[in-house]
């Protein structure tokens, strides 16, 4: 029999068994849930109906009309309760004596009335005993299944245990005594295992290896050389610029491409160091200024009388040697990588973008305009589904209004044209004007914004002060539509080194650390979450700060909320 066959069959088994003790369990916990809610909807509720109306005849003679009101609420709420036998003649009898006892109240029909109420209440008390046992043999039969299958899923899991690691140790120990032989060049070793097909099979593989290893130890160096020929022509042929340095900066490799972008000739620069090389190319310069501190602009280069655009990476080469661990550095490949058709489709979206955002912007601030002169009803007056149409019209307009701003701000970033007004801003100025601006949208989920200024009130940051109370605005609307009802935010500004730092902390759902890196890229949104928004909002502040020489960043974890920050440059005393 096949090892996979073997392994299916128990394994499998094992899963149906864990499978039906699923099933099993759940059906019982269900059942469970099922009686205990029978109990609490039916009977708990029939009590405290009964418990209300007996304090309601209490008061009936201190306060008639309060007290006959909340008896009859409880009596008609207890008549839609009726679940156990005889429950419904005894609410008949109580509804009769009650009503005979408004018209003539007396102690005799008071007396009644604590009868037909004492008889409800021990009703529903006998019919919760009888629940509750009931719950009882439903646990006892659930502690009984789960146990026996329990008990089998062990038995076969044992068993698997013991047998199922040496059926498979024992053929690996033999390879891998065999692979041995083979790295110390005996090619000669074969193996043979007796059992399952599969190891038979891989013996099979592993002799065919051990002969092909011959074949290639005996091999010719022309094959080598021709080789060496293929992947040279391969290199030659690509787009991209290659250039290879080994472990000294020595060039050792430059294919066609990149010969001709730093129009330096193949026979000038190979055995040169790359430095010596530099000293006469400017490229080549800014190339090994790039390898120590790396960039993430790409490299304009000017070609056939053009703009060409290229990503500079550098790839380490490090390798192992036979029958070593450590992998050791034997030099790096400088790849210039062509963006350039991508970086004119980018331009092209980019201007189209601002256009259409622009031309959006108009259109829209008129439909808004029309939208608030017809609220006003100057020209008549709206019923109620007009005034919710209007609603719709209006908040739909604001966040195509939002929307095309956002774009225009991304059109700005994209083209390097932001205009900055650097100024010394006071920190809060800046947290008070944003608080002030999302103050009606925590309103609505009943928010509070708590700010804390560690710092001294003469402090101040060297900032653009619209746009950085644009950064705190999206940081605080994104915190309070992610936070959770009657919660709180909390806004920290504090001296760190020589930045001022301010943190916004929400009370959310928090945000996995692997999309932290992701979070401020373009268009990016947390998978799973509702999004209404356009993905651009922390991209566009990302842009903003950094182009004040700041810092930008966040702190979050799943279900322990998030705290999102940035840091701006600390200026002296104003």
């Amino acid at each position: 029999m096949k090892l996979k066959t073997k392994l299916t069959l128990g394994v499998g088994l094992l899963f149906l068994l864990i499978v039906l003790l699923s099933v099993i369990g759940s059906v019982y916990i269900n059942k469970l849930k099922s009686d205990t809610e029978k109990i609490l909807t039916a009977n708990y509720n029939s009590l405290e109906f009964s418990k209300n109306m007996l304090l309601a005849l209490d008061k009936i003679s201190t306060d008639s009309a309060v007290a006959v009101k909340d008896f009859k609420k409880n009596n008609a709420l207890q008549e839609k309760n009726l679940t156990e036998f005889g429950e419904k003649e005894a609410t008949q009898n109580l509804n009769l004596h009650f009503s005979s006892y408004l018209q003539h109240p007396d102690s005799g029909k008071e007396k009644l009335i604590r009868e037909d109420l004492a008889k409800i209440m021990s009703l529903n008390m006998k019919g919760i005993e009888r629940k509750s046992d009931i719950a009882i043999i439903t646990a006892e039969n659930a502690t009984f299944w789960i146990v026996s299958l329990g008990t089998v899923c062990f038995l076969i899991a044992f068993i698997l245990l013991f047998n199922l690691p040496q059926t498979i140790a024992e053929p690996i120990n033999q390879l891998t005594s065999s692979i041995k032989q083979i790295a110390n060049k005996n090619y000669n070793e074969r193996v043979h295992f007796k059992g399952s097909e599969e190891f038979n099979d891989l013996a099979n593989s592993f002799n065919i290896m051990a002969e092909k290893l011959q074949e290639y130890e005996s091999s010719t160096l022309s094959k080598q050389l021709m080789d060496k020929k293929r992947i040279e022509t391969l290199v030659n042929n690509m787009h991209d610029a290659v250039i290879g340095l080994d472990e000294n900066h020595f060039i050792y490799m430059i294919n066609d491409e990149a010969l001709k972008i730093t129009n330096l000739r193949k026979e000038e620069i190979i055995g040169k160091t790359a430095h010596e090389v530099a000293v006469n190319n400017d490229l080549m310069r800014e190339l090994l200024k790039n390898m120590d501190h790396p960039v993430k602009e790409p490299i304009k280069i000017i070609t056939d009388n053009k703009e060409n655009y290229f990503e500079q990476e550098i790839v380490p080469i490090n390798i192992a040697r036979t029958g070593e661990k450590e992998k050791k550095y034997i030099g790096k490949v400088i790849l210039l990588r062509n963006i350039t058709p991508f970086k004119e489709l980018d331009f092209a979206k980019t201007n189209f973008i601002a256009t259409i955002s622009h031309e959006l912007k108009t259109p829209i601030a008129a439909i808004k305009m029309g939208v608030q002169l017809l609220g006003n009803q100057k020209f008549g007056e709206l019923n109620d589904q007009q005034q919710e149409l209007l609603k719709s019209i209006n908040e739909d307009g604001q966040r195509l209004l939002d929307i095309t701003g956002e774009l225009l701000n991304l059109s700005q970033v994209e083209t390097g044209n932001i205009r900055l007004n650097i100024q010394n801003c006071s920190p809060k100025e800046i947290v008070q004007t944003s608080i002030k601006n999302v103050e009606k949208l925590a309103e609505q989920k009943h928010i509070s914004i708590q700010a804390q200024f560690l710092l001294e009130d003469n402090d101040f940051v060297a900032a653009d002060l619209d746009k950085t109370i644009w950064v705190m605005n999206n940081f605080l609307s994104n915190a309070v539509k992610h936070s959770f009802q009657d919660e709180s935010i909390n806004i920290t500004v504090e001296k760190s080194d020589s930045y001022v730092k301010f943190s916004i902390t929400d009370t959310g759902s928090g945000i996995d650390e692997k999309y932290h890196r992701q979070i401020f890229d373009r268009y990016f949104q947390v998978p799973g979450e509702h999004q209404n928004g356009t993905g651009l909002g922390l991209a566009i502040s990302k842009n903003f700060i950094e182009k004040q020489n700041g810092e930008i960043g966040v702190e979050s974890s799943l279900n322990q909320g998030s705290t999102f920050y940035f840091k701006l440059p600390l200026t002296g005393k104003n």
